[in-house]
Formats: structure tokens, sequence, C-alpha cells
């Protein structure tokens, strides 16, 4: 005969495990957001002690500042490669203006990368082109 104390016990702890393989489904595997960012790709690099991963750096300009106008600030995008063939067209093109279509997820995991953005996708960026405003054409 069971007590009715050892069901309920089962069922909080189904309830339990339950929510918290809601949460880490939500912080490690639902895409927060996606997009394509637009840098030069400063580094790529095949990193790691038990899971080897490919971590990667883009230098990304941007025109204007809060602070002072017709100034040039830049910021960097760190990323991983999950798929192997994106990571070797990568590091062909080390030093180039790339675009990149990544994934942003809240949570990183080892195996996946350290970054929370894992890259997916990669375009060379045409020579010549570029977004730079009111560009002086005397210069070019």
């Amino acid at each position: 005969m069971s007590r009715p104390g050892k069901s309920i016990g089962w069922m909080i702890t189904l309830i339990i495990l339950a929510i918290l393989a809601g949460l880490a489904y939500f912080k490690f595997f639902w895409v927060f957001s996606d997009g394509t960012k637009t840098g030069e790709l400063n580094s790529l690099t095949y990193t790691g002690y038990v899971f080897k991963t490919y971590e990667g750096e883009m230098i990304l300009t941007g025109y204007g500042s809060k602070n002072a106008s017709g100034t040039v600030q830049s910021k960097t995008f760190k990323f991983s490669v999950a798929d192997k063939d994106v990571a070797e067209k990568l590091t062909q093109m080390t030093g180039l203006r790339v675009t990149v279509h990544y994934k942003e997820y809240k949570g990183a995991l080892p195996w996946r990368g350290y970054e929370k953005a894992i890259v997916d996708k990669v375009e060379e960026e045409p020579v010549g082109t570029t977004n730079a405003p009111n560009e002086d054409p005397f210069f070019l």
C-alpha cells in the first residue's frame, strides 16, 4: 500500500525538473536574436582545453559620437563559430571586410563556443564598397 505523500513528492520533483529543463532550454537553446554585422575580421582562433572551438573577433566601425560630431568610433564583436566549413572560410578572410550572420543565445555552451553569438554564415564585402557618409570625391 503506497502512501499519498510519496506520490505528491514525485509529482513535485517532476514539476521542478520540468521547470529547470524549460529554463535551460530558454537560456542555452532558444535563439534570443539573429542578425548580421559587417566589419573587418580581426582574428579567428581554434582554442579550448577540452572542447576545441573557433573564436573570432570583428572590428565594427561607426560614424558619429554622442560627444563629438564627425568622429569615427569602433567597437569589437566577439563571436564563436560552430560549423567547421564557416570557420575555414573565415580563416581565409582574416583582415578583410566581411558580413556575418549570427544567432545570439542568452548563455554559452562549452562545446558550442565561449561567446553567446554564434556565426553561421559569412560573405565577403566587394572591394571598394563602403558605407561611409559624405565622402569627398577629390580624395577617391
